[in-house]
């Protein structure tokens, strides 16, 4: 009940007249009196301008004594180096064709100046004084340079007074955050999956949002700011835009970096703009994207210097949170991947007081987030994210939206109604490991070594049950792999057993253990498979606990806070004779891992020919096809020039189709 009476349209709300997210009309000034001087200026001196230009006929001295002595002279004025004059009413000159009105002649004073005068007495034409033009000389050299500086003034300075004080050019300190108000397209939490406990954990922001009232009964006090902790595209900008939609409130959004420039103390001046405006359009989120650019710890060692423009933007922050009122309803939202470097009096209570981690979505989380993606594109009927969703461990969402719509444009390309589930998967191995290289040309005995090399590992997670199961293997060069194999876990990893670990070293050396037995030679293709298995024999011993020997001890860095802050180079925390026996301890598990793969293979040699040979023939296998192969079974499907002749002939036929009726027509 409280929500209906607090909701009705008679009662006065705190920040109603913007709760629509919209920015105030901006003042119109109109022109004072000083605007309509300058412009009866300026249009005094463009007609003195224009009369000055006026046209005249400039006549040399012989032709101005020839005029004079005809009586076609009027009057003349005699100026220090030349003479104007006027012709008489009506003079028309018949050299030219034309009649003309007033003329000018150049002449030296000292050498024409004494005949000049006994000639004009003569001639008995009328002599004017020349006019004194101080004033316009003055005008054009003082007052001219002074409006132009006066307007220069008022178009950038006072024309700008209405974006804020100072203008233009003093605007720097405003806040560029992005507002979106309840009038623009809305996220709600129908556009987020994947992140069910994140949305629960927001679900009372959002309550308080939409009823403050209900938790001021009992005395509560909501949390002041939310940490969106997470690996970069899980969606934490997401979901604040969700939090916004779903309360129905304005939404600041700044990045951390728009805080910080050129000038010094802008950032913290920034910051209290924003402060003040979200606090005029309460109740509202401001939303602050990688806030650990501005968020970092302090001090010397770290920053360089008490004084540093970071360093002040964070107290400004620091000070604005701790400022807020209980019935400010600003919620404060920032995201960053790097919460390990935050400065603790950030991450305190009072201010960021609640962390929601946002993690990559695992199964359930992966197909919902991939349905989400799925309505906005036509998905065939052989299309199955759920199988798509098992092939995607470790995909963020941001991932899984590049699949949907590398997918799409590949469908389009191919001039095909709906996407296939190759469409699909063909995506997913070019987001995470790039474009298939099919064209290029690849040396046979090269192409033979690789075969061999991903036959092994295939056969080797075929056969063992601890590994996860095979997806597909393939001989087609992608990024920097020559040939890959594919698993498909049915479920996402939390822990790893020992006996998990040593089946992925198993798989790991079963490609190397191929090219020695069957090609006579090994080749370097094995480097990622062997740092692989390094590393993961590294952290059986070191970190896991999974040595005999050695025991449950940790004998692995320190990756703590102080760690990832200041980073020092790693001491090790035991003996020579330790490292020795950790040494052994990592040898002696990738040895035993080495010959237990060596003793599979030797058993199975014909089988893991056999699936070399459809490699080097098919060149991309599937799980079905690979499992016929070890059954004993033969495939029965077009080899790859086969398809690339039908599609030739495809190509072709609607041209000889023309052709023929073309022949047709003619007989």
């Amino acid at each position: 009940m409280a929500d209906n009476q607090d909701n009705k349209p008679g009662l006065p709300r705190r920040g109603m007249q913007n709760r629509q997210g919209k920015k105030p009309p901006l003042p119109r000034y109109k022109r004072g009196p000083f605007s309509y001087l300058i412009i009866a200026i300026a249009i005094f001196m463009i007609m003195m301008m224009l009369q000055q230009w006026q046209r005249v006929d400039k006549i040399s001295l012989d032709e101005f004594k020839l005029h004079l002595g005809q009586g076609d002279i009027e009057s003349v004025i005699v100026k220090d180096t030349e003479i104007t004059g006027q012709f008489t009413e009506g003079f028309f000159d018949s050299q030219q064709g034309k009649s003309k009105k007033s003329f000018v002649v150049n002449y030296t004073p000292d050498v024409h100046g004494k005949w000049l005068g006994e000639l004009l007495d003569e001639s008995g034409v009328k002599q004017e004084s020349a006019p004194q033009r101080i004033w316009l000389i003055m005008l054009m050299q003082w007052v001219l340079p002074l409006l132009l500086l006066i307007g220069f003034f008022y178009f950038f300075f006072a024309r700008n007074l209405r974006s804020g004080a100072g203008g233009m050019l003093m605007s720097f300190g405003r806040s560029k955050h992005r507002l979106q108000g309840k009038d623009k397209a809305k996220v709600t939490f129908e556009d987020v999956a994947g992140v069910d406990e994140a949305k629960e954990e927001v679900a009372e922001i959002i309550e308080f949002l939409k009823n403050p009232k209900k938790f001021q009964r009992l005395g509560g006090r909501i949390p002041r700011g939310v940490l969106l902790v997470g690996p970069p595209g899980c969606g934490k900008t997401l979901l604040a835009k969700a939090i916004a939609g779903q309360a129905d409130v304005p939404f600041f959004s700044i990045s951390g970096s728009d805080f910080v420039e050129m000038f010094v103390g802008v950032g913290a001046s920034r910051v209290r703009d924003l402060f003040k405006q979200a606090k005029e359009n309460s109740p509202c989120i401001i939303f602050l994207d990688e806030v650990d650019a501005i968020g970092r710890k302090r001090g010397a060692g770290f920053v360089g210097g008490g004084h540093d423009e970071r360093e002040q933007t964070l107290n400004a922050i620091l000070v604005e949170m701790d400022g807020f009122d209980t019935n400010d309803q600003v919620i404060v939202i920032a995201a960053t991947n790097r919460a390990d470097i935050l400065d603790h009096a950030l991450t305190r209570p009072g201010r960021f007081d609640r962390q929601i981690f946002v993690p990559l979505p695992d199964l359930k989380g992966r197909v919902e987030i991939l349905q989400v993606h799925a309505k906005k594109v036509k998905i065939g009927p052989d299309s199955s994210l759920e199988r798509l969703a098992r092939g995607t461990p470790m995909f963020s969402g941001a991932d899984l939206a590049a699949i949907i719509n590398e997918a799409a444009l590949a469908a389009t390309m191919a001039n095909k109604d709906n996407i296939e589930m190759a469409d699909l998967e063909e995506a997913r191995d070019k987001v995470r490991w790039g474009r298939a290289k099919k064209s290029r040309v690849i040396d046979q005995k090269e192409k033979e070594i690789t075969a061999y090399h991903e036959a092994g590992h295939t056969l080797v997670q075929s056969l063992l049950e601890d590994a996860d199961p095979l997806h597909k293997v393939s001989i087609i060069p992608r990024g920097p792999m020559g040939g890959a194999t594919f698993a498909l876990p049915e479920k996402d990893r939390t822990i790893f057993t020992k006996r998990y670990c040593m089946a992925l070293l198993q798989v790991c050396f079963g490609g190397r253990i191929a090219e020695e037995i069957f090609c006579d030679d090994i080749s370097s293709g094995a480097q990622s498979d062997i740092q692989q298995a390094t590393n993961i024999s590294k952290q059986m011993v070191l970190t896991w606990g999974m040595s005999k020997d050695l025991g449950p001890i940790s004998y692995g860095p320190d990756l703590g806070i102080k760690d990832m802050v200041y980073p020092m180079p790693a001491e090790k925390e035991y003996s020579e004779r330790t490292a020795e026996a950790i040494d052994s301890e990592i040898k002696g598990i990738t040895d035993e891992a080495y010959t237990k793969a060596r003793e599979l293979i030797e058993a199975n040699k014909g089988k893991l020919e056999n699936i070399a040979k459809a490699l080097l023939k098919y060149e991309t296998l599937d799980s079905d096809e690979v499992e016929l192969i070890l059954g004993g079974g033969l495939l029965n499907k077009p080899t790859v020039a086969d398809l690339l002749i039908a599609e030739q002939a495809k190509n072709n036929q609607p041209k000889q189709k023309s052709t023929g009726q073309q022949e047709q027509s003619a007989d």
